[in-house]
């Protein structure tokens, strides 16, 4: 089914506002419902794995050539994966990663996706299902309290993400493919546009991520916190 997508549409918005909302919900679950349990966490890497099989498995049914157009090496993708890991089975060292990949590329999509003005209803849904379900579920853990990003995680997801760029960067040489755009910028309009032309954008763009990713570490840093910690204290 074909459908006509506005970028910042009302129901472009309605998707924006509906999903920390549902992060929301899911942390007051954890608290308060189903506390001490891996239900919510367990059922949001089924979603994420099921809807990211389901993109694949559309294109492989319609019998599109999967290597090398449709491989998983967006950092979208990556951090997709790393989502369901750090739900299935809780690693520190993943989560000062995703947490930066999740908030800053997922939701950087979520706000200009890559979809195309002109796109069927089921790309649409999964585009949306993939990007926001990876940032509910970093949302999710931090809101209910059973993650946060530790000191010196900004700094290692930063090399983390270069280092994927790396890899990604000599697959697209070789395969003429445009993982990350890191060879062009996406044709549906994003951020990157005012970044300049290739290659200026991609510097321009490592100093806009580690903004993003100082801004996203900054309520966790030791001095908020010492004073968050002082001012409770001080309320009791």
């Amino acid at each position: 089914m074909q459908i006509t997508f506005h970028m910042f549409g009302a129901a472009h918005w309605a998707v924006l506002a509906v999903l920390p909302a549902l992060a929301g919900l899911l942390a007051l679950l954890q608290r308060k419902v189903v506390r001490g349990t891996r239900l919510i966490r367990w059922l949001l890497a089924a979603l994420l794995l099921f809807s990211a099989g389901s993109y694949y498995a559309h294109f492989a049914w319609e019998g599109d050539r999967m290597f090398p157009g449709h491989v998983p090496l967006e950092l979208c993708d990556l951090s997709l994966m790393l989502t369901i890991v750090v739900l299935l089975r809780f690693r520190a060292a993943l989560f000062d990663v995703v947490y930066y990949w999740a908030l800053a590329g997922a939701t950087m999509a979520l706000l200009t996706p890559n979809i195309g003005e002109q796109t069927t209803l089921f790309l649409a849904v999964v585009f949306f299902a993939d990007h926001g379900l990876t940032v509910v579920a970093v949302l999710y853990l931090v809101w209910s309290g059973q993650a946060r990003p530790r000191p010196g995680s900004l700094w290692r997801a930063l090399l983390a993400v270069n280092a994927a760029a790396l890899v990604v960067g000599a697959f697209d040489f070789v395969y003429k493919t445009d993982y990350m755009f890191l060879r062009t910028k996406p044709a549906t309009g994003s951020l990157l546009d005012v970044f300049g032309p290739w290659p200026w954008y991609l510097v321009v763009s490592e100093g806009a991520g580690l903004a993003l990713f100082a801004l996203l570490y900054w309520p966790f840093s030791r001095r908020v916190t010492e004073k968050a910690g002082i001012e409770s204290v001080a309320a009791r």
